[in-house]
C-alpha cells in the first residue's frame, strides 16, 4: 500500500514574468499565508501563546516533517481562482496572494500565487496533478 505524504503546492502565475526573487517572494508568502491566516494568539501572565486550533491534522504533520513544497505554473489569474475553488470544495487549506504593486505591477494589486495544502498528496493531486512544475 503506497504511503499518503503530505505537501503543500504552490501555484505562481506563469503569464506575469516575475522576475525570479519576486517570484520567490511571492512563493514564501503564500506557503507562509496558509499558517498565518489561521493562527491566533492568548495571553497568559502577560505572555503570548500561539493558539493552533484552526490548524488542521495534516499541517500540524507537515510542521513536524519535511516541509514538502511543490511549486506549479499557471497561465491565467482565473486559472488560479479556479484551483482555488476546487481547494475550497475539497476543503482543503489554501491562501491566495496579492501583491501590492509597489515593485512591479505598476502600482496595482495583482494576484501572483495560491498555495494549496498542506494535506494528503492525493487530495492535493486531483487539483493540481496536471501542472507543470515550475
Amino acid at each position: 500500500m503506497k504511503e499518503n505524504k503530505i505537501k503543500q503546492v504552490i501555484v505562481v502565475r506563469k503569464d506575469l514574468n516575475m522576475r525570479r526573487g519576486k517570484e520567490a517572494a511571492q512563493v514564501a508568502h503564500a506557503s507562509m499565508a496558509v499558517f498565518f491566516n489561521r493562527m491566533s494568539f492568548s495571553y497568559r501572565n502577560e505572555l503570548k501563546y500561539i493558539n493552533y486550533d484552526e490548524f488542521t491534522e495534516p499541517m500540524l504533520q507537515w510542521m513536524n516533517d519535511s516541509f514538502t513544497k511543490v511549486v506549479v505554473g499557471v497561465e491565467t489569474e482565473e486559472e488560479i481562482y479556479e484551483l482555488k475553488r476546487l481547494a475550497d470544495e475539497a476543503e482543503i487549506v489554501n491562501a491566495i496572494i496579492k501583491d501590492n504593486g509597489l515593485t512591479e505591477f505598476k502600482g496595482k494589486r495583482t494576484t501572483t500565487a495560491l498555495a494549496i495544502g498542506p494535506d494528503y498528496s492525493d487530495k492535493i493531486d486531483k487539483i493540481t496533478g496536471h501542472l507543470k512544475l515550475r
